[in-house]
């Protein structure tokens, strides 16, 4: 992945899923995303944009209750590529990743994206892109990624 660090503000959802839709072009397998933020900041509306960004077929929806959906996305040459999209909003701990399955997600040629990451505390990959969303006043959001560090 190419980035470091960046700060990007959008002014509606559109806005947001097509940051996320930008994205998905620097994304890779194996690539792995947090995302944080308050309840309704855009957490599952950028990752909505990523999924699009891979030609995702399917309603993305926030796994809020089930922890985790898998959907079959094509990269730019039309390669299969699974995207793995997780909301932690509800996990009871950490440890319950572990039962999930989540080093074999990590480990697949899939790309993560997490809701509420910081909830993974040290199960999260070093070189996780984080991003953080927040909401303004009027509306708009500032999402701010950093490549590698927590936030």
């Amino acid at each position: 992945m190419q980035i470091s660090r960046a700060e990007i503000n959008t002014m509606s959802p559109d806005q947001t899923r097509a940051f996320g839709r930008e994205l998905s072009a620097r994304l890779r397998p194996g690539d792995c995303v947090g995302l944080i933020g308050e309840l309704g900041s855009g957490k599952t509306c950028l990752a909505q944009g990523i999924c699009e960004g891979f030609n995702v077929p399917d309603r993305v929806t926030s796994p809020t209750f089930i922890l985790v959906n898998e959907y079959l996305g094509r990269d730019a040459v039309s390669r299969p590529i699974p995207i793995y999209h997780f909301d932690l909003y509800r996990l009871p701990d950490a440890d319950a990743l572990i039962d999930l399955g989540w080093d074999d997600y990590l480990a697949g040629n899939g790309i993560c994206l997490i809701e509420w990451a910081e909830r993974a505390g040290s199960l999260l990959p070093e070189r996780t892109l984080h991003i953080r969303i927040e909401m303004a006043v009027s509306g708009s959001r500032r999402i701010l990624l950093d490549y590698g560090e927590s936030t």
